[in-house]
């Protein structure tokens, strides 16, 4: 049995769980090395306390356990769909015991699935173990924090490609279209972290910005938010720039959202909260006068998913350990004006923080790199 299924199994144990059922997420990649998209055809996953582990999936998959290290019961359907209740009933019918209750992760599991899954198992208590699971990838060991680095040193050789080529009078999905080519060419997997986040001027006000028409002027703000993909692991960095010189009040809140990026960076230690590595980053936006205008959490963990366990926001309790991965990414956002957000990713260390991004943080113009 894996490391990992032996730490599952005592998640579980601790948690009161008779088993967890996964669908195609990144924790059964994790624990299986299988990788199955979402699609019509449901796939289900099942480990139990007792070692009784069970995969129901698609004939047409079944190709892919011919590698699989883990002993699983496995069960095929075909493409009637009516076929399908009982053959997830056979698969899982391990768990079908009245009251044994069964975890699932709630971000993952869809409708399709739970509904097979709450008819092949009627006896069963299934449970949101959301909170327990996020136990199971929270520390990254070294080969993780290598596959991390990686896809940080890809999306950043990307990222000053793509801006040799912004200029005055660009427009955002120009260089959404260009930074997506170049993600490619530097090394990056296909499938993306999220489709990236160019905003320019105003836009940039919303954090979550779509790439669209608008060009880029003298005076202007330009943000760009995206990552990488590296054998199943992620980056996720922002760097905002400007276009010529910017006027005094943007400058004052790129210097504010620069120095919360570093006094996080420089302050946070194990043993900290995650609230108190939110607060480092708030107070000093607070003394800057800015607080209203910063208000998102200062960051978010990450691994296989682009946003995962711990999240840096006020009042969490949760205690920073060695090898956790998150992301430092205070914000400054004035509607109608522009806004400035500067995101590292970062990994808890004995002493300190150290950042898997280098790329400069000050918001200088887009001259400097070109």
């Amino acid at each position: 049995m894996s490391a990992r299924v032996e730490n599952l199994q005592k998640i579980l144990q601790d948690n009161n769980l008779d088993g967890v059922v996964f669908n195609p997420s990144p924790s059964l990649n994790y624990l299986t090395g299988l990788s199955f998209h979402l699609s019509e055809r449901p796939v289900l996953v099942a480990f139990g306390t007792g070692g009784e582990n069970a995969i129901v999936l698609p004939e047409l998959e079944a190709g892919k356990l011919s590698a699989l290290e883990l002993p699983l019961k496995a069960v095929t359907y075909g493409e009637d769909p009516a076929a399908w209740p009982q053959r997830f009933a056979e698969g899982l019918g391990a768990f079908s015991r009245e009251g044994m209750r069964i975890g699932v992760e709630p971000t993952w599991l869809r409708y399709l699935e739970l509904n097979l899954l709450q008819k092949a198992l009627p006896g069963a208590q299934i449970v949101d173990a959301g909170e327990a699971l996020a136990q199971l990838r929270l520390r990254k060991d070294e080969t993780e924090l290598a596959h991390m680095r990686q896809a940080a040193v890809i999306a950043q050789n990307a990222l000053l490609a793509t801006l040799k080529i912004v200029r005055e009078g660009i427009r955002e999905v120009e260089i959404a279209g260009e930074l997506l080519v170049n993600l490619l060419r530097a090394g990056s997997e296909g499938e993306l972290p999220f489709t990236p986040i160019v905003s320019i001027g105003e836009n940039a006000a919303n954090p979550h910005a779509s790439p669209g028409e608008r060009a880029l002027r003298q005076g202007d703000l330009l943000l760009i938010d995206y990552g990488a993909h590296y054998q199943g692991y992620q980056s996720d960095i922002t760097r905002t720039f400007s276009c010529g010189s910017l006027d005094a009040e943007l400058q004052t809140i790129a210097d504010l959202v620069y120095t919360a990026n570093e006094t996080v960076r420089q302050k946070g230690r194990p043993g900290m909260s995650a609230g108190e590595i939110d607060a480092l980053a708030r107070q000093v936006v607070e003394a800057g006068g800015y607080g209203p205008q910063f208000f998102h959490r200062t960051g978010h963990g990450l691994g296989m998913e682009t946003h995962e366990a711990p999240y840096m926001f006020a009042g969490n309790p949760l205690i920073l350990e060695e090898g956790m991965v998150f992301t430092v990414e205070p914000g400054i956002y004035l509607v109608g004006k522009g806004g400035v957000r500067i995101e590292d990713d970062v990994v808890v260390t004995a002493t300190g923080l150290r950042s898997l991004t280098d790329l400069p943080r000050r918001v200088l113009p887009i001259s400097a790199y070109q």
